[in-house]
């Protein structure tokens, strides 16, 4: 739907920028702003809250500070930006399919390597993945991304999600002990963000 939107843009005549804004602006009004929602949270927690305690105090707080405005800003920038250089609406919307199945084909990976960070909310109530079945989504994530990226950009893609969102994990476990929904959030975010700048890249 983000790379129909993208692609409609174009044909009505919009400008590259307009276009990728709209895109993204779709893909936020068809998750509810979901994964946003969580990065926020989580920027806000995890450079606001003094200890573990506070932090998951900060990450359940529905307003959203300085950190995590900034941290919603610079992705949908990012992103924006991201589609803007690949201009082409066909280049673009293969990486827009991409960037939202590698995205979210990682979560189960990130879910079975960390604990939950508390013992209710959305992250402990999803519960944690079986081997098989986070292997499964890594495998789909991975063979749409082959797909729609082709096999030399899209492996350089992936590896840098997977650095990337391997670093986030890091940081989350040193930072509460594990993952939250919120958490999970921004790790998608962050997924697509480097998905999409990896396959703009020239």
């Amino acid at each position: 739907m983000a790379a129909l939107a993208f692609l409609l843009a174009q044909l009505i005549g919009l400008g590259d920028w307009p276009a990728a804004l709209l895109s993204v602006l779709a893909g936020l009004a068809l998750t509810g702003a979901l994964h946003e929602d969580g990065l926020a949270d989580t920027a806000d927690g995890f450079f606001g809250g003094l200890d573990r305690e506070e932090k998951l105090a900060v990450m359940r707080d529905s307003r959203h500070g300085t950190f995590g405005v900034l941290a919603i800003l610079s992705s949908v920038l990012l992103r924006t930006a991201a589609l803007v250089g690949l201009g082409d609406m066909i280049h673009a919307g293969l990486a827009l399919v991409a960037a939202h199945a590698a995205s979210r084909a990682m979560l189960p990976s990130a879910m079975w390597a960390l604990a939950p960070a508390r013992s209710e909310g959305l992250g402990a109530a999803a519960g944690q993945p079986r081997p098989q079945g986070a292997i499964a989504a890594a495998v789909i994530g991975t063979l749409i991304a082959l797909a729609a990226l082709g096999p030399a950009r899209g492996l350089i893609a992936l590896g840098l999600t997977g650095v990337m969102v391997f670093a986030a994990a890091g940081l989350a476990r040193r930072q509460i002990g594990g993952y939250t929904g919120d958490v999970l959030g921004a790790f998608q975010q962050i997924g697509e963000i480097v998905m999409l700048l990896a396959a703009s890249a020239r």
